[in-house]
């Protein structure tokens, strides 16, 4: 019994031999990985890991079960594991031969954090032989994580926030106008049409004496019906313009007011013989129009109309008449407060001004208390305007206090669903990390000014960084910046960042960034410099920043960043 035994396991380690068992530690020299230093991109780390098995190593009755973890100190996320048997496994698994061996390709993808920048990337191996479960030694194929595209992060506290703007105008254009009627081939102004023309005069001394009014011109537009000879016509409408702006010109001299009075005439008026047909309810009216689209001579359009016989009767009693005329047209401008006057009253009595020149007063001011108590005053006296919630969340957000900003723009959403609204509430999404949200309101901010700048964070966000940079354009900005860096177009980054309004320690840093992956050792150190004299946890994040790997041996860069 005893020598049975000992023949069954000598036959035994016979065939696991035979058969490749000893399945020892991998050298790191059959992997590589693409990226060779990862990085993350819109929120995940991907990699793709090309393994290979050597000749005369997969036991032919083994199951392995490879999985990708990162570790850092103190944790690890594992990703998604590929199993793979030997040539007496009878499964669904890839195949990998004993005597050549075997290649594979292992795609896989981790969810950012912050940690994984000082972390490793190792594989781990379980191995199933029948009812023995074993691991062979893990096998470290990366190290670290460049996290650059995550300084959208950052980037976004130096976005542009949609405005709610004002409206106001200082010189307001207006006009007030009269007409006087004529009789059929008369030129002289009847004492019934008289009113009109001193209605007219009226006006205009109450522009000329108004203290925030001021009389641009006077015109006078004279015309002529369309029935009757063009040179009839001609003389006709020149008379009525002649004695209309006689009359005008008199009044003036009377009232002492001086006034430009501009002339002119219409022998024929087509075109508001047109416009009256088409608002009529003249029998064939589409037939009278016809026959002006299909003749453009006067006469011959005149001759056609009146062989539509049925009609011409009422075109004469209903529609010429109130073609011959002299139109009277006051324009003049309403001059506004000035920037003072409004300063004084935003600050002593908000009630008087109206809301597009109480928000136009915000903008005449630098300080932002000011702009804060202005705006908080348009929401209290016109609380059915959004515009002053939103720019109280612009100002919340451009302080770094996103629940603020988010709880303001939330009240204007309530007056009204605007898009410089929904512009910002994606901004305070993206901000917070929730893309789906994000898209969910830039898909009601079409109009507002800033869209394509957000857009284009939504995009570094989720990884598409040339459709990034196509959406910011030409916008000067660390988040457009970014973009243009995560797209390799480093020469436009580098214009970008240098033309950036508000530039921040953010700014800075991005230029380092350029400086590294350019080779530009001199434009790493002083801008890191001045992006840690700025904000000095930025040093911190400097030190294990992998962007910066061929200069952490540097004295220049280590004197900055120990």
């Amino acid at each position: 019994m005893r020598r049975f035994s000992f023949l069954f396991l000598v036959s035994l380690l016979a065939v696991l031999t035979s058969c490749g068992s000893k399945m020892g530690e991998l050298s790191p020299e059959y992997f590589t990985v693409t990226p060779q230093v990862l990085e993350a991109v819109g929120g995940k780390v991907p990699a793709t890991i090309n393994g290979k098995f050597p000749e005369k190593y997969f036991n032919k009755k083994a199951i392995v079960e490879v999985t990708p973890v990162l570790r850092w100190q103190g944790g690890e996320a594992k990703g998604q594991p590929a199993t793979f048997q030997g040539e007496r496994v009878e499964a669904n698994n890839q195949t990998i031969s004993y005597k050549m061996g075997g290649s594979y390709t292992l795609r896989t993808s981790f969810d950012y954090r912050p940690e994984m920048v000082k972390s490793e990337l190792y594989l781990d191996f379980l191995v199933r032989m029948g009812n023995k479960v074993f691991s062979i030694p893990s096998v470290k194929v990366a190290d670290g994580v460049i996290a650059t595209s995550e300084l959208v992060n950052q980037t976004l506290e130096n976005a542009n926030v949609s405005l709610g703007a004002d409206a106001f105008q200082r010189i307001i254009k207006d006009k007030r106008e009269e007409q006087i009627m004529f009789l059929i081939q008369q030129a002289n102004i009847r004492s019934n049409q008289m009113g009109a023309a001193n209605s007219f005069a009226n006006e205009v001394r109450n522009v000329d004496n108004a203290s925030n009014q001021r009389i641009t011109n006077i015109e006078v537009s004279a015309y002529a019906s369309p029935d009757g000879g063009v040179n009839l016509n001609r003389g006709l409408a020149e008379k009525r313009q002649d004695n209309t702006a006689a009359l005008i010109e008199k009044n003036l001299k009377k009232d002492k007011i001086d006034a430009d009075v501009d002339t002119r005439y219409t022998a024929q008026d087509w075109e508001g013989f047109q416009e009256l047909v088409s608002k009529s309810n003249i029998q064939d009216k589409d037939l009278i129009l016809r026959v002006l689209s299909m003749y453009s001579d006067p006469e011959q359009r005149e001759q056609e109309i009146k062989n539509i016989s049925s009609v011409y009767r009422n075109l004469a009693d209903e529609i010429l008449p109130q073609l011959r005329r002299s139109r009277l047209t006051l324009n003049y401008e309403i001059i506004g407060k000035s920037d003072d006057e409004i300063k004084v009253l935003a600050r002593n009595n908000a009630r008087s001004l109206t809301v597009e020149e109480l928000l136009y007063a915000a903008t005449l001011t630098d300080n932002m208390q000011e702009k804060e108590a202005i705006y908080t005053q348009a929401t209290q006296y016109f609380p059915n305007d959004y515009r002053g919630f939103n720019n109280l969340g612009k100002l919340a957000y451009e302080t770094g206090d996103l629940t603020k900003a988010e709880n303001y723009f939330k009240q204007a959403a309530a007056v009204k669903d605007a898009p410089e609204v929904n512009n910002n509430l994606a901004l305070v999404a993206l901000a917070k990390g929730d893309k789906t949200a994000a898209e969910q309101y830039l898909g009601k901010a079409s109009g507002s000014n800033e869209l394509n700048e957000t857009m284009g964070n939504l995009y570094v966000a989720q990884g598409q960084y040339d459709r990034a940079v196509n959406a910011f354009g030409d916008a000067k900005t660390n988040s457009a910046a970014l973009a243009q860096i995560l797209a390799k177009d480093y020469n436009k980054a580098r214009t970008t960042l240098d033309a950036v309004q508000r530039p921040d320690a953010y700014t800075d840093y991005l230029k380092a960034v350029v400086g590294a992956r350019t080779n530009n050792l001199q434009m790493v150190t002083t801008n890191l410099r001045n992006a840690v004299s700025k904000q000095p946890s930025l040093r911190q994040k400097a030190a294990s920043d992998l962007e910066f790997s061929k200069y952490f041996t540097n004295a220049d860069f280590t004197s900055i960043v120990r």
